[in-house]
């Protein structure tokens, strides 16, 4: 069932959204070669109390992990792509790390995620990384009232597809307001004019991410942390946004720069 958000109820998700943004670019400042992954996680356990925000990763306990997950954020380091959870790992020059993050604030939630390259960047990861938010923006632009769900994943895989990345539909977006998860599933590729009528009032997670070599995934032992199958570095870039009469809003917009 896809619940359609009033426009308070979307300005409310906007209020969540402002501080997911705004705790990822303050993380993404931080990460730097030395910094513990268990630091990072710290601080957004205390960015988290100090907001009085309720995070949605915390107890989380899906059929795909090894529950409860018992983290704030999700910090996933060179070839981890999803799900990492933080551990005791020190942060090296030229890392890619990938922060995603969703809370809960007043009941509504929103959810995003960034990548970043810790200290000196590979030209190749850079560009991976850019496929990643290209991707993310062509989606952003798809999603208008009167198209297609299929018109965002074509035009997600669309960008990975002429930069040469692989897309594995596996794990995507999806729709998201009361809790991380709703209905719809969006793929990161699909076929235009195919798929759900998107209507005003829908608000959705879009994620592209993928990998520098194999669209396959291998379990971590964590029970949680999802690799790419050869070891390939791997980037995920996340925005929380609404479809409204006026076209695509983006909810998770930082008050300050991601790094």
């Amino acid at each position: 069932m896809i619940e359609l958000k009033t426009a308070a109820e979307i300005e409310k998700m906007a209020v969540t959204g402002r501080f997911v943004a705004d705790t990822l670019a303050t993380l993404s400042r931080e990460a730097h070669p030395g910094v513990n992954l268990m630091d990072l996680e710290y601080r957004a356990r205390a960015l988290v109390a100090d907001r009085g925000a309720t995070s949605c990763y915390w107890d989380y306990s899906p059929s795909f992990g090894r529950g409860p997950f018992r983290n704030v954020i999700c910090l996933s380091v060179n070839d981890a792509v999803l799900h990492g959870k933080p551990r005791d790992y020190v942060l090296d020059d030229g890392d890619v790390l990938s922060l995603d993050f969703a809370v809960s604030i007043d009941g509504w939630v929103a959810d995003s995620a960034v990548t970043v390259i810790v200290g000196e960047a590979d030209a190749a990861d850079v560009a991976l990384i850019d496929s990643t938010r290209r991707a993310l923006d062509a989606g952003i632009a798809a999603a208008v009232p009167g198209g297609r769900l299929g018109d965002v994943s074509a035009a997600i895989g669309e960008v990975a597809a002429d930069a040469g990345y692989r897309v594995n539909v596996e794990f995507g977006g999806h729709g998201l307001g009361r809790t991380m998860h709703e209905d719809p599933h969006v793929p990161n590729r699909g076929r235009a004019g195919r798929g759900l009528l998107l209507r005003p009032g829908m608000t959705l997670a879009l994620e592209p991410w993928w990998a520098r070599g194999s669209d396959r995934l291998t379990l971590d032992s964590d029970g949680w942390t999802l690799r790419s199958a050869d070891g390939s570095n791997t980037a995920h870039s996340e925005h929380t946004i609404a479809i409204t009469e006026n076209g695509p809003r983006v909810l998770s917009l930082a008050t300050c720069e991601v790094a």
